[in-house]
């Protein structure tokens, strides 16, 4: 674990390092704030469980963004630096690259939501607010941050570029962002697995938006992120050989 170690902690000062971290944060966390004036109070009376939905609405979309944006950088970069070889010729297994850049991307992801907490927490201002809704929001955010950073992980070792690595982690996001609407159009048995696949719809609005917390849900986004990050690995282990 000490070579996951040293490679999440050399990707998370990167973030610090670089205006590129302290950019995405930025202005993922301007945009959290104007949807949430705009859209979440707005001048219309509302209930307090109401502006809390809507706030985990529109945050499911930025932290999908955000994920893609941290992450494209990830094993690109290192491609596109020539330093990639440097990786591959130390002692440090693939999946120890791979679980090490992802863990930093992860930690860079958490705080930012972190940042974001203040929003929900003005609700106290005027309303009552549950605080077990707040939790759960908050880890249907987490998870699904990282499902889409095993997303982006797996687009960020197909390509040197990083603008291609965010492309295809983005289509990838949004395919499974839409296969609710495919289910609509499908039949049995692709129906039902088209539904289970949503990664918006199924898993996160009608649970962790509402304040909800089901086995099920947690176990989708935790294999989803497995999965990615086994692909990851054996991504890379198959340029290594080449």
């Amino acid at each position: 674990m000490r070579g996951v170690f040293l490679i999440a902690k050399r990707e998370l000062g990167s973030y610090f390092n670089s205006m590129w971290g302290y950019l995405v944060v930025s202005v993922i966390l301007v945009i959290n704030g104007l949807l949430f004036n705009a859209f979440a109070m707005s001048d219309k009376p509302k209930l307090s469980f109401e502006v809390l939905r809507d706030f985990f609405y529109f945050s499911f979309g930025t932290t999908v963004i955000a994920s893609i944006l941290i992450t494209m950088r990830l094993i690109a970069e290192e491609r596109q630096n020539g330093t990639m070889t440097l990786i591959h010729a130390s002692p440090l297994a693939e999946w120890q690259v791979i679980v090490g850049k992802y863990a930093s991307a992860m930690a860079f992801l958490l705080l930012m939501l972190g940042l974001s907490a203040y929003m929900p927490a003005l609700v106290f201002v005027n309303g009552k607010v549950s605080i077990g809704h707040i939790g759960a929001g908050y880890l249907g955010l987490a998870l699904v941050g990282s499902a889409v950073v095993s997303i982006g992980t797996f687009a960020s070792t197909l390509s040197r570029s990083q603008l291609v690595a965010a492309v295809v982690g983005g289509v990838i996001a949004v395919f499974l962002l839409i296969t609710w609407l495919l289910a609509r159009i499908a039949d049995p048995p692709l129906k039902e697995i088209l539904s289970y696949m949503s990664l918006f719809d199924r898993h996160f609005r009608r649970t962790f938006m509402e304040g909800q917390l089901h086995t099920r849900d947690v176990l989708y986004y935790v294999s989803l992120t497995f999965a990615f990050l086994v692909l990851s690995v054996r991504s890379i282990s198959a340029r290594r050989w080449k």
